[in-house]
């Protein structure tokens, strides 16, 4: 499978005239639970030839292809990448951070190494407690829910405590997340859940988890108090980001 997905970028490369510098795994295989039959989520980001950041006309920062059963794979220009940056946008540090990377060239090294500056505290936990809070409503407020989604609030809200302890981007894998800051009276009831998720279809049923859902329900109320009392964090220069731009399109063009 991975030799299918390097083809995919190989040839996204070729029919959109781009150079992909760097490109990984950005779903639930990457955070470590994934299900016999989870497709692969392939994120990249891409640098076009110079003479496309000096048109009048927009061109599209996007590529996308079309998503299959196994395959769902799109990339962010390296402009736009690099905005979001300023911006502080956690899917950045998350792409960055994955464990599993498909290509990568001496860029990815560079962007490592100035996002920590660019970090935000109050934007990350924003983006996590949003997701956690809009999953758990939707999703596990039955009595019956699908294995996976109790996932999908855990991994951001173990993910919204490691940020409010460390200050720091929190790591992709929910084991990490889980070893330090999942409670450990609820572990073997996660262990059993991540082993079912692990193990089963997508769609897999089981009746909903009380201690977790009781754990969920206050933790969400509690970050969100805490992200109440955060102080205001300053904007980052753009002067970094410009250098790393300028420096990118020479060394690719």
């Amino acid at each position: 499978m991975e030799e299918l997905i390097v083809n995919e970028l190989k040839k996204i490369e070729a029919e959109n005239n781009v150079k992909i510098l760097l490109a990984v795994e950005s779903g639930s295989r990457a955070w470590g639970f994934a299900s016999p039959d989870s497709d692969y989520d392939v994120r990249f980001i891409y640098v076009r030839p110079k003479e496309y950041y000096l048109r009048l006309e927009e061109v599209r920062d996007v590529i996308e292809l079309p998503i299959n059963d196994e395959l769902d794979i799109n990339g962010w220009d390296l402009q736009k990448a690099l905005r979001l940056l300023y911006r502080s946008n956690p899917t950045l540090f998350e792409w960055f951070s994955s464990p599993i990377v498909y290509m990568e060239t001496e860029f990815a090294d560079q962007f490592r190494i100035i996002m920590t500056e660019y970090f935000s505290s109050q934007k990350s936990l924003y983006h996590y407690i949003s997701m956690a809070e809009g999953n758990y409503r939707e999703y596990l407020k039955r009595e019956m829910v699908k294995a996976k989604k109790y996932f999908y609030v855990l991994r951001p809200v173990l993910a919204c405590n490691w940020v409010l302890n460390r200050r720091t981007p929190p790591p992709m894998l929910f084991d990490d997340l889980a070893a330090a800051e999942l409670p450990t009276e609820l572990r073997p009831d996660v262990d059993r859940l991540l082993d079912l998720k692990m193990n089963s279809p997508e769609v897999k049923e089981i009746p909903k988890i009380d201690a977790i859902n009781e754990y969920l329900d206050r933790e969400i109320v509690s970050i969100k108090e805490k992200i109440k009392e955060l102080a205001k964090e300053q904007n980052n220069s753009w002067k970094v980001l410009n250098d790393l731009f300028l420096r990118t399109l020479d060394a690719y063009n």
